[in-house]
């Protein structure tokens, strides 16, 4: 019997706490330029940043390598934990367990707000009203997310079989898309166009970051299990899955190549 991995947004949401230690070995981190480039749009201001969806602190520790003073918000216990531990001795980087939605004000507000690969799970309802609430004018606001595709097209005509196989329609951000059918990398994705009708945010910019990795078979499956898709998924079907993109890999030399894209959207509060 097949499975729908497309499921509620909430339930998807709160998955990746019971993978956390998984999810933070598993995930790839951002281009060092990326950072860079955030930084020198920001500006001074930015030396003082809000992050939210921190997670296990993928863009975390690059961001305070860069020294900047970091309050970090992470809803899941389990994910604010590893954080914690990764930025213990850091002074400069505080964590909250705590959503952006519900964070009680405090009267601070920040020069720099950043999410990587987190802020579509933020209330649509609100998250650009907040966002503005909580920056300085001028203050900048920068959202990334990386995807990630199999290179080899024949090898990924062939998970895409095994996915097939087991499952009723594919994860909604799959490794074995010709193309990502839900990706924001685009400039008319529904960032850009939200951001386009808030009227307190300007300067508005995308920009693309490419690279190629190589991962193991293991490494291939990490990924998979720390997506949010294949952990809603019963174990049953998860492993069966899992099992079948293994073999699969393996019988073309247990390794496979990655086509990575990291999209950027920043913008400006009004000064």
């Amino acid at each position: 019997m097949t499975e729908n991995p497309i499921s509620d947004h909430r339930e998807r949401r709160g998955a990746f706490g019971a993978a956390a230690e998984q999810y933070d070995a598993a995930r790839p981190g951002y281009p060092d330029e990326l950072v860079t480039d955030v930084l020198e749009f920001a500006g001074p201001q930015g030396v003082d940043a809000l992050e939210v969806g921190a997670g296990t602190g993928k863009a975390t520790l690059a961001f305070a390598a860069r020294g900047i003073t970091l309050t970090c918000l992470e809803p899941d216990a389990r994910m604010a934990a590893v954080l914690a531990r990764h930025c213990a001795g850091m002074p400069h980087v505080t964590v909250e367990t705590t959503d952006f939605e519900s964070r009680r004000p405090s009267g601070r507000r920040f020069g720099l707000l950043l999410s990587g690969q987190a802020w579509h799970w933020v209330d649509p309802e609100v998250r650009w009203r907040r966002a503005q609430e909580l920056l300085l004018p001028g203050g900048a606001i920068a959202l990334f997310w990386n995807d990630w595709l199999v290179a080899d097209e024949d090898l990924r005509h062939e998970l895409r079989a095994v996915h097939h196989r087991h499952l009723h329609g594919l994860p909604p951000h799959s490794i074995v898309d010709a193309q990502p059918r839900e990706s924001v990398m685009v400039p008319n994705s529904w960032v850009w166009e939200e951001l386009q009708t808030q009227e307190g945010f300007t300067d508005l910019e995308h920009r693309l970051y490419l690279s190629r990795h190589t991962r193991t078979t293991a490494g291939i499956i990490d990924l998979l299990s720390s997506l949010s898709s294949y952990l809603i998924l019963t174990e049953e079907t998860r492993r069966a899955v899992l099992s079948d993109v293994s073999r699969t890999i393996d019988a073309h030399g247990g390794a496979l190549e990655l086509d990575t894209r990291t999209g950027l959207f920043l913008a400006r509060t009004a000064a």
